[in-house]
């Protein structure tokens, strides 16, 4: 299953790769800002932690501490939080860096990007619009309108990508989905 998954990846990856390729115009993503890594549930199904954690078992020793004191960390806050969504930093981001990067789930891979949303029928924008970087210079914060004409209509929906035609014809059944933590505990 995971190496239909893995190929799975490559097929979404490069259609994601164009998403961005499109709005490059708009997208200030690069390397060392972890934005979307912090503060989030981070949605993933069975399959996606399955994968994730072969990604961890790869770590070297020294990754593989600091990503178990991570989870230890959140695990300990979890006990102690009582609000109705635990968001908190990714667990897998070390010096602000994805350490299991090949590995992440499909949130991680369409964090960045608006897309619209036929299920909730409308435009979702990356939460780093409200820091100054993607799509920002084209967001009015107060009518909250987007000012483009070419937001895609490819839905990036962690269940609508898990259950698309590209998933089922590489047979995956990516069962339940959960925030990451609570296929920790």
């Amino acid at each position: 299953m995971l190496n239909n998954y893995e190929k799975f990846l490559e097929e979404i990856d490069l259609k994601i790769g164009q998403l961005f390729e499109n709005h490059k115009q708009y997208i200030k993503c690069k390397k060392g800002c972890s934005l979307c890594c912090k503060q989030g549930e981070f949605p993933y199904s069975q399959l996606e932690f399955t994968y994730l954690t072969q990604g961890y078992l790869s770590l070297s020793n020294d990754k593989k501490i600091i990503v178990q004191n991570n989870i230890k960390n959140l695990l300990e806050q979890r006990k102690n939080f009582n609000g109705e969504r635990f968001e908190h930093d990714c667990p897998f981001l070390i010096n602000d860096e994805c350490s299991v990067y090949k590995y992440r789930g499909i949130i991680c891979r369409t964090f960045g990007i608006c897309y619209y949303d036929d299920i909730k029928k409308y435009v979702r924008l990356p939460g780093c619009v409200h820091y100054g970087l993607n799509y920002s210079e084209y967001y009015d914060k107060e009518s909250k309108t987007l000012d483009i004409v070419d937001i895609p209509k490819s839905n990036l929906r962690i269940d609508v990508i898990l259950n698309s035609k590209d998933a089922k014809k590489y047979g995956l059944e990516s069962g339940e989905i959960r925030p990451m933590i609570d296929w920790i505990k």
